[in-house]
């Protein structure tokens, strides 16, 4: 099974842990955890941090009602970890929200 396909199993069976920071920032930037989870079921992974600790994580970016959100997040054999999520900034990525600008 490939990330993409985990994440969207954890999704499906509920098996998300939210961080603390994460849901401050969301609340900061008005992004409801509906958002987040509608965002990431069709979902590309943009960025991989291997090294992250505890977990590798992710960098994602999905669309929640045409509005393109970045959700960083890893994963274990319990949970879909949310870490942090926001709308990218034009000014730091291109068009395609995929790529960062130099």
């Amino acid at each position: 099974m490939n990330i993409q396909q985990e994440i969207k199993r954890k999704i499906t069976e509920n098996r998300i842990a939210w961080r603390g920071h994460a849901l401050k920032r969301m609340m900061e930037r008005a992004i409801s955890r509906e958002a987040v989870k509608k965002a990431i079921q069709d979902c590309i992974i943009v960025e991989e941090y291997p090294d992250d600790f505890p977990f590798p994580s992710f960098l994602l970016l999905g669309y929640y009602e045409n509005t393109p959100l970045h959700v960083v997040c890893s994963i274990n054999q319990d949970y879909l970890w949310i870490i942090t999520a926001y709308e990218p900034d034009e000014s730091k990525w291109e068009g395609d929200f995929q790529t960062r600008r130099r």
